[in-house]
């Protein structure tokens, strides 16, 4: 049973979790208050440290085993987050082989569980099956457009990537275009700007399916994020941009000890896909590098 509905937590970034603290505020501390008062015999929190690290301080304060599943990327930025880390948590389940390491010399139990995304791609379904299943051109290039799974992603980056795919069309009129909707929510979203960009480009819209897309497509525009990673072990060559407030942008990027941001980069310790971010989310520059990568064997 969710006592709240999971997508008022899926919100990123400094001005924007701004914008809800108050609703975000007043649901934590009902929380608290509730499961203090009712103790669990264990607290998992999953992922959204900046909610859940509060709620399992609380709990451990009063002996309750508390688990948290994704370690916070305190290797990239804000270290100091590892105090509180101590404070609160008795388990850190780390999805990253790195990650770790980085709790050597705390009082924190730190173990590599690897993703779950490993055991579950690539999927076991050819790319002429898929096709045929969304009604796609087989001998035809199909490229997947991926703006992201949150709302505020999408409103950012969803127009850009509808732009370049008609940038594209007009380079390569025999491309095909996939773009899979995270949920009911951003399948309207996304129709809207279809809607509202017009014209004769025809971008195939499906709800969920987000693998299959990526394993019929031959490329990948993507937000940054866990979908990167799903290409990565779909072995599709990706190109991957990111937008958020202005004023986010620039305390983060000044705090970032990390060179990349997309999951594949970070592995790898080196770049292996471009990174496009900011004002650099446009057609012309988004473009021709997924055409290159339809093309670029190595």
């Amino acid at each position: 049973m969710s006592v709240f509905p999971m997508e008022r937590l899926s919100v990123m970034g400094l001005v924007e979790v701004l914008k809800r603290f108050p609703e975000l505020y007043k649901r934590r501390k009902g929380l608290i208050t509730s499961w203090c008062t009712n103790p669990p015999d264990l607290f998992i929190g999953v992922d959204a440290p900046d909610f859940n690290l509060h709620i399992e301080e609380s709990l451990k304060a009063i002996d309750v085993p508390t688990v948290h599943y994704v370690s916070p990327s305190v290797w990239a930025w804000r270290q100091k987050r590892i105090i509180k880390i101590e404070r609160s948590v008795d388990l850190m389940l780390c999805f990253l082989p790195f990650e770790s390491s980085y709790y050597q010399d705390t009082s924190v139990d730190a173990r590599f569980i690897g993703h779950p995304l490993a055991s579950r791609l690539p999927l076991d379904l050819s790319r002429t099956e898929l096709c045929e299943a969304f009604n796609l051109d087989v001998s035809r290039p199909v490229i997947a457009l991926m703006p992201g799974s949150r709302g505020g992603e999408v409103a950012k980056l969803g127009p850009a990537f509808i732009e370049t795919a008609r940038w594209m069309a007009q380079q390569r009129p025999d491309l095909q275009f996939l773009m899979p909707a995270a949920n009911t929510h951003r399948f309207q979203q996304l129709s809207d700007m279809l809607a509202e960009a017009g014209g004769e480009l025809k971008i195939t819209l499906v709800k969920g399916d987000s693998q299959k897309a990526l394993m019929a497509c031959d490329s990948v525009l993507i937000a940054s994020g866990t979908a990167t990673l799903e290409a990565m072990l779909c072995q599709k060559p990706m190109v991957v941009a990111y937008r958020m407030a202005g004023i986010t942008y620039k305390l983060i990027s000044r705090l970032l000890k990390t060179r990349y941001i997309s999951l594949p980069n970070l592995l790898a310790q080196q770049s292996l896909v471009p990174e496009i971010l900011q004002n650099e989310v446009r057609p012309e520059v988004l473009g021709p590098l997924v055409l290159r990568s339809l093309d670029d064997q190595a």
